[in-house]
């Protein structure tokens, strides 16, 4: 027997887990639910995070930035565990009330500066650093662009095509099909601008593709949600082309490590406080 439609009730209320891998983190409410402290470490910068599309974006600029030769951007990298509920820490709260990873504490200054966001961290670092954001004004605009478009677009790969495919508790046919239409769409999107330049804000590097490529550069990689072949993904060449390069990037090989807790042992950093570390 058929389960029966559903029918919203006039107002919804939180009654029970919904399911899938994320349900016991999952609520309607803001704030913290215990108290704990973060940990500060001697580096300039403190990142909380772990190594997730959105968590790498700035572990790979701030290995960025130290390969190119700013000292300033050491940083200590603290694992935060989502599944068990670490962003919900009071300490992690009062850095990002969002209660999301990334978060960043800059405390080369005074008073220390909160950052939020990956996109506002990855814009932070960038105009802190004067590096990998073009000065002059249209090609910072075009990057900018590509910035904030993977800002809006990337809840509907992760939180709509990833949570269907992957991590809802059944299958619906009706959002695969929804999302998995906007991921080709989007995908499509960036072949087209691929095929005009080498990288997302034109010929130069930056954290336009910083931003971008652990969504959409690891998806035509076969290294997000498993879903290459059924998004055919060999259909954006330019794409495919632009992440390769990306990942042959020693300090991109860097970042993606931080504050890692799967795959093998070699793939791990779990939390870095010096260069060492990644040696």
């Amino acid at each position: 027997m058929s389960k029966p439609a559903y029918v919203p009730p006039k107002v919804w209320t939180h009654q029970a887990p919904s399911g899938g891998q994320f349900a016991s983190i999952n609520r309607p409410v803001a704030g913290p639910t215990h108290d704990k402290p973060l940990p500060v470490g001697k580096q300039p910068l403190q990142l909380y995070s772990l190594a997730t599309p959105n968590g790498v974006k700035v572990t790979i600029l701030l290995e960025e930035l130290l390969a190119l030769g700013h000292a300033g951007a050491e940083y200590d990298a603290w694992l935060i565990r989502i599944g068990e509920g670490d962003q919900f820490g009071s300490g992690f709260v009062g850095v990002n009330p969002n209660s999301k990873i990334p978060a960043l504490l800059d405390r080369s200054v005074e008073p220390p500066v909160r950052v939020f966001e990956s996109g506002s961290i990855l814009l932070y670092l960038a105009e802190k650093f004067g590096a990998l954001l073009p000065k002059d004004p249209a090609a910072r605009t075009e990057s900018l662009n590509w910035l904030f478009w993977q800002m809006g677009a990337a809840p509907y790969l992760g939180g709509g095509f990833g949570h269907f495919y992957v991590y809802a508790p059944e299958k619906f046919e009706y959002a695969i099909d929804r999302f998995s239409m906007e991921a080709k769409r989007q995908l499509d999107v960036l072949d087209r601008r691929l095929a005009e330049s080498a990288y997302l804000g034109g010929e130069a590097y930056s954290i336009a593709d910083i931003a971008v490529w652990p969504w959409y550069g690891q998806l035509v990689r076969g290294n997000l949600y498993g879903a290459a072949e059924f998004l055919a993904v060999h259909e954006y060449p330019h794409v495919q082309r632009w992440a390769e390069a990306i990942a042959q990037r020693p300090a991109v090989q860097r970042g993606t490590r931080v504050n890692r807790t799967w795959g093998d042992e070699a793939s791990q950093v779990r939390e870095r406080h010096s260069a060492a570390d990644l040696d």
